[in-house]
């Protein structure tokens, strides 16, 4: 078994190399296929051959891999990057439960942490809506939805146990 990120880095080595060997065996034609690409882009043609030309005098295959078949450093999955962010975010999430905790009295501690946690993803829901030009409404009141949803089961499911406060 292999991951996805294992996939897709071998898919990319061979997309690579047919293309690299499509380079070799007709540069003219791949250098006229960039062409167009920068003319569907919005170049003239004078320009966007121009383009190619220099590009791919400089690095075909990256001008290629780049233009052609999308791939570049900001495509690439970069996993240490993405848990590290995780990892980040997680510990940031945990942080306002925390000084809820600390700071609440202890006789309404349960409604602080529920009513912080549901302001704070709420916040974060619309933030990440206007961040992707999502309506923030709708948003809004899904993420705090099913966030409510999550909280119920959970605390059934404790006081099913006989852990519920």
């Amino acid at each position: 078994m292999i991951t996805k990120e294992e996939y897709e880095m071998a898919l990319r080595i061979v997309k690579l190399y047919e293309e690299q060997v499509e380079i070799e065996s007709d540069f003219q034609s791949e250098n006229r296929e960039l062409a167009a690409i920068y003319v569907g882009r919005g170049l003239d043609l004078t320009l966007a051959r121009q383009v190619a030309d220099k590009l791919m005098a400089h690095n075909a295959l990256e001008a290629h891999a780049r233009d052609e078949l999308g791939i570049s450093e900001i495509t690439t999955a970069k996993p240490l990057q993405a848990a590290s962010a995780s990892a980040c975010s997680f510990a940031a999430g945990a942080a306002l439960p925390l000084v809820v905790t600390a700071l609440a009295p202890t006789a309404h501690l349960i409604v602080f942490v529920i009513a912080s946690a549901l302001v704070a993803l709420a916040l974060l829901g619309s933030l990440a809506a206007k961040a992707g030009g999502a309506k923030i409404l709708p948003s809004v009141f899904r993420i705090t939805f099913w966030s409510v949803l999550a909280m119920g089961v959970t605390a059934g499911v404790g006081a099913l146990f006989g852990t519920g406060a």
